[in-house]
């Protein structure tokens, strides 16, 4: 490029062409860099797969499109001000595809909470183990020429007691039953979107059984080339007379071939109880190797 310079300016060209030359060959060079990074993902070697941007609060339990051999693991670790207490958690999470287009996931969530304002640890929730999380996926649709996603999920909590309480009731206090569907679309190379929608029947041993409804949209921007994107989480819960929504700013940038983080902070609409949150997502994935230019024709 400073060889173009140099020559343009020698030739006493007008400065307007060079810069309308720079301006072509980065949307070119953008353009590249998609093209081989979307053709490296949805390889026709393999099983059809489409490139999603999967969001970073409520995650999927693998990749769209999975194919066999796939794992990840991810560490979550979070804060939440509510107006009574701060609340801390922290995610192991492991997932893997078995087949082509089916994911499995193991997860243990913590949750540590801490009296704020003056008030007694008594009338806080109590430190635990929140569950065992076992979840299925299995994608439906995957249409290359429509960029399209569909899948259908099932996520089973078995609710565990506080950790002080392990030895003075039954270690399991309850189940949570989630089915859900997804539904997601590329836009181009960069624009994506996602719908993650379902019940939430949670049956607690001693009380009757609660349900309410939950809706995910998504909106993400990945930068060309890369692994990286920017977006938002519209994460809305509809109960009996009750709506909330929590709208989550993220973004996920690659460390290296095979690690990723990703930076989350929520705001919720209305403060009744909890004010705001961020959370952090680490993840590795054991054997992926990153998109290399050379790699692939270019298409």
């Amino acid at each position: 490029m400073r060889l173009l310079t140099v020559l343009l300016l020698s030739l006493n060209l007008p400065y307007q062409l060079f810069a309308q030359s720079e301006s072509d060959s980065v949307k070119i060079l953008k353009n590249i860099l998609d093209s081989v990074y979307i053709s490296e993902v949805e390889s026709p070697r393999q099983k059809p797969k489409v490139l999603h941007a999967e969001p970073l609060f409520i995650d999927l339990i693998r990749d769209l499109g999975a194919r066999r051999g796939e794992k990840e693991w991810n560490l979550g670790l979070g804060i939440t001000d509510n107006n009574k207490y701060d609340s801390y958690t922290a995610l192991i999470e492991y997932e893997f595809a078995p087949v082509d287009r089916l994911g499995f996931e193991v997860e243990l969530p913590f949750s540590f909470f801490y009296p704020a304002n003056g008030n007694d640890r008594n009338s806080i929730p109590q430190s635990r183990l929140n569950s065992l999380k076992l979840a299925t996926q299995y994608t439906l649709l995957v249409s290359d020429q429509a960029n399209t996603s569909l899948a259908l999920g099932y996520i089973h909590e078995f609710e565990l007691p506080s950790f002080k309480h392990y030895s003075k009731s039954n270690l399991l206090e309850g189940n949570v039953f989630n089915p859900f569907f997804i539904a997601a679309k590329r836009w181009g190379s960069n624009y994506h979107t996602l719908i993650y929608t379902g019940p939430v029947i949670h049956k607690p041993q001693h009380h009757s059984t609660e349900t309410h409804w939950q809706l995910n949209s998504n909106f993400h921007y990945m930068i060309s080339g890369t692994r990286n994107f920017i977006g938002l989480e519209f994460n809305k819960t509809f109960r009996k007379n009750d709506f909330d929504m929590t709208i989550r700013p993220q973004m996920r940038v690659g460390i290296s071939d095979n690690f990723m983080a990703g930076i989350v902070t929520g705001i919720p609409i209305q403060r009744e109880n909890v004010r705001f949150s961020s959370f952090i997502r680490l993840i590795y994935e054991p054997g992926h190797k990153a998109v290399r230019a050379h790699h692939q024709p270019i298409p």
